[in-house]
């Protein structure tokens, strides 16, 4: 009999349970408004285009685009974060289609007018060829002159940002982070601490992300088959250097 393998972190539901409303606070959730907006005009979709949610969590990003009459189907793989965006969705009376699936292995039979994986839910998996998969699979997923929208944090922006540690407040709990790098820049390794302001209660998990430099995931996605792939330091065309917020990669089908 084949040794089932051990579950990697981001599928223990637990983890989500603990560490979800910490990433999904409300700062993050007022932003997906305007997000969802620039993903529109960014693909050029109109009411009733077809768009994935590749990581689509507790639907952030999902239901703002519901609600601006995109066809949207969110694909996660823990069943409390798609709960979660369906109870949102149900309470709002907006129509979307959620479907639990590990990114590695989902490839949708329906095709889309634009695909998204947004907020670093990118470079977690034991390898890079897992990290390939996923963008392989999104790519097969998108209709040809479909658009795949990705947001991450890369090995750019991960120096320019760094900072070795910060504690804050949110959610009734008090936050500690520390970070680390790894290797020659290969990865980001973060520690997030919890503990409850009411009954002490202290939770600590650790985690490596792996970093991509933007020129790298360009040869990766021109490779899988992309016609053209354009990197932004945001949402808004912004050029991608010094100054960049964040990495934003732009592909054609």
């Amino acid at each position: 009999m084949a040794k089932k393998s051990k579950k990697q972190w981001f599928e223990e539901e637990s983890f989500w349970n603990n560490y979800g409303p910490i990433m999904f606070d409300v700062q993050h959730w007022a932003e997906a408004p305007a997000v969802a907006e620039d993903v529109c005009k960014i693909a050029g979709l109109k009411k009733g285009s077809s768009i994935l949610d590749a990581g689509c969590g507790p639907g952030r990003i999902s239901l703002e685009l519901a609600r601006l009459g995109m066809d949207v189907t969110g694909v996660d793989l823990i069943q409390s974060e798609l709960d979660a965006a369906k109870e949102s969705a149900d309470d709002e009376e907006l129509k979307i289609e959620l479907i639990k699936a590990d990114l590695r292995n989902f490839v949708s039979e329906k095709k889309f007018d634009c695909a998204i994986n947004l907020y670093t839910s990118f470079g977690y998996c034991e390898s890079i060829e897992e990290d390939v998969k996923i963008l392989k699979n999104i790519f097969d997923s998108i209709k040809d002159g479909g658009w795949f929208i990705f947001e991450s944090t890369s090995r750019e922006t991960a120096i320019l940002y760094f900072t070795e540690g910060e504690w804050f407040d949110r959610a009734g709990k008090t936050v500690l982070t520390e970070f680390k790098v790894e290797g020659a820049w290969e990865g980001l390794r973060s520690k997030w601490i919890l503990i409850d302001k009411e009954t002490g209660q202290r939770i600590e998990h650790e985690f490596v992300q792996r970093l991509y430099s933007a020129v790298e995931l360009k040869r990766i996605m021109s490779g899988i088959g992309f016609t053209s792939v354009e990197v932004y330091g945001d949402f808004d065309f912004s050029p991608y250097n010094e100054k960049a917020r964040t990495m934003v990669i732009v592909a054609k089908k």
